[in-house]
């Protein structure tokens, strides 16, 4: 199946872990140079949102970013397979996406900001994982199957519309549903409007990320004890009893030392009605962290 050959009705596609590892490592830190540029140039925003990216009609995006001579933003297209980097002069710049080496994205990315006059550096290093190569010398990660490239982003896309459709039945303060690039995840985050007791030994991005009481979920294509694309959501701080809640559907499960419940994508797949079963999930494990959080949820969640 080519990339092109989608039919009108959207298809969860299958999404092994193993035919696109290396793929995914190598847009992995694509992602997070993009992202540090967000990062570089942007107000900082309450629990670091200034960070993330954004599924859109293409791929993914930054969003506009401010520069000296206005705005640009930096979009993913997984359409065509290009960085697009485009301003508010009108200015553009295009780099294809291929099998190359991150040192050799980076170099090329960096040297189209500076052709179309954005000035910015960034820390090199990437974040999140164990063993990081700095962007400008890490010929290791040079993959790029545009087929499951484009697997991922038409998963994030039915993803990000069910998500968008459960953030809307809550009218407290809750996340825009983003693209994290540190830990390579799309996620949605509700807050009960309580602060939470400071994680003890947490860094200052963890300080700022939990400062308040939240339950979020999201969606990872998988690594480590996870051996495949999953469903995940989890409390922020813990309540009692939260490991042993009974959530829906019958497939989910608590991972103990990682302290998330979590569904496999396959099990999402191939549910009669997946769209379904990820409510099911998000909703279930939402109201068990909630009642035993003792989250006021007349004044937080919609009613009609």
């Amino acid at each position: 199946m080519s990339h092109g050959d989608f039919t009108a009705k959207p298809e969860w596609l299958a999404l092994p872990l193993e035919a696109w590892q290396d793929t995914r490592d190598t847009l992995h830190m694509w992602t997070q140079i993009v992202g540090k540029v967000r990062l570089a140039l942007s107000p900082r925003i309450n629990h670091w949102w200034e960070v993330p990216l954004y599924v859109n009609a293409r791929g993914l995006t930054t969003s506009a970013i401010p520069y000296k001579r206005g705005v640009f933003e930096i979009e993913f297209d997984f359409l065509a397979h290009n960085l697009v980097i485009q301003t508010s002069e009108g200015s553009t710049a295009t780099i294809p996406l291929r099998p190359r080496s991150v040192a050799d994205f980076y170099k090329e990315f960096m040297a189209a900001l500076a052709s179309l006059g954005i000035e910015v550096r960034i820390w090199t290093m990437p974040c999140e994982l164990p063993n990081p190569i700095a962007f400008d010398q890490d010929t290791r990660h040079a993959s790029y199957d545009p087929e499951y490239v484009s697997r991922f982003w038409r998963i994030l896309v039915m993803v990000n519309t069910i998500f968008e459709e459960f953030r809307s039945r809550f009218i407290g303060k809750n996340s825009p549903v983003h693209f994290f690039w540190g830990s390579f995840d799309l996620a949605v985050t509700r807050f009960s409007g309580r602060r939470a007791p400071p994680r003890e030994g947490a860094d200052s991005i963890t300080l700022e990320a939990y400062s308040h009481e939240v339950i979020s979920a999201g969606f990872w294509p998988g690594g480590g004890d996870i051996k495949g694309a999953a469903f995940y959501a989890y409390a922020s701080p813990e309540p009692a009893g939260y490991a042993e809640a009974a959530v829906r559907p019958g497939k989910a499960f608590y991972h103990p030392q990682m302290k998330e419940f979590f569904l496999m994508y396959d099990d999402v797949r191939t549910d009669p009605s997946p769209r379904t079963a990820l409510l099911e999930f998000l909703q279930s494990t939402y109201e068990a962290g909630a009642n035993l959080a003792n989250w006021d949820r007349v004044e937080l969640e919609r009613t009609a």
